[in-house]
């Protein structure tokens, strides 16, 4: 298939609006969007514990994240390969991963930003900088997502979206926060040929309770026309984006 059900959740340790750590919560809103891979941020491990192996277990996923402790992770059905964290500094961070989606390859970038307007506008220069987005081996459709920790707009937004298309959203798009929305922190962007054919954001009661974000899930299909090596093929290579 070239089309996947991608989500990105701030989770914030599943520590939810009560404060009380609930992990079940957090199963339950990411098991009702049945989602392909999810993009976490705030995933601890806090002072309760480490939450992830306990959601992969129970959602039948695998665990994608960096063994040093960045806050990011990736839950997936689908291999991915790639994994690879990036410090985009004063706390902001950046977990990348490559899927192969019917042999067409799409680099996903999971990030966590601070809202403070300096460092956030650092962060994105960082984000758009010769390690990630001015990588060039970074030849493959990329799909950009997580919490953008913005309200309205904020500082290196107009870099955003100078180098990335807005993904679609929905008409009411706020995820923040989720007792009564009014910013859309948690979204995505795109570059090359990718494109969302349907975005939903979870707001049910159990969603609103179970963290500070709400998740958004997007529907994603890789339109590029070329075709890659599948993974195996570069076995024993640290980066496997060159096309073939």
């Amino acid at each position: 298939m070239t089309t996947a059900r991608i989500m990105t959740y701030n989770i914030q340790r599943c520590q939810g609006v009560n404060g009380e750590f609930n992990p079940d919560r957090v199963l339950n809103v990411i098991a009702d969007a049945a989602p392909d891979i999810v993009a976490l941020q705030k995933t601890g491990p806090g002072h309760l514990g480490d939450p992830i192996p306990y959601l992969a277990e129970h959602l039948g996923m695998g665990v994608y994240r960096d063994p040093a402790g960045t806050p990011a992770a990736f839950l997936s059905h689908l291999p991915l390969r790639g994994v690879q964290a990036f410090d985009l500094g004063d706390g902001g961070y950046c977990l990348r991963a490559d899927v192969d989606l019917s042999g067409k390859r799409l680099h996903l970038l999971n990030l966590g930003l601070e809202s403070a307007p300096g460092a956030r506008s650092s962060q994105i220069n960082r984000l758009l900088g010769p390690e990630l987005l001015g990588n060039p081996s970074l030849v493959c459709p990329v799909l950009v997502l997580g919490d953008f920790a913005d309200f309205f707009w904020s500082a290196g937004n107009l870099g955003l979206t100078s180098a990335l298309r807005p993904a679609l959203r929905p008409m009411w798009r706020a995820t923040y926060p989720s007792r009564c929305p009014l910013f859309a922190r948690d979204r995505a962007y795109l570059r090359g040929p990718v494109r969302v054919l349907d975005a939903t954001i979870n707001r049910s009661f159990l969603a609103r309770q179970a963290s500070s974000h709400l998740p958004l899930t997007l529907t994603v299909q890789v339109t590029d026309t070329r075709r890659f090596l599948p993974f195996a093929e570069f076995a024993g290579q640290r980066m496997e984006a060159a096309p073939g």
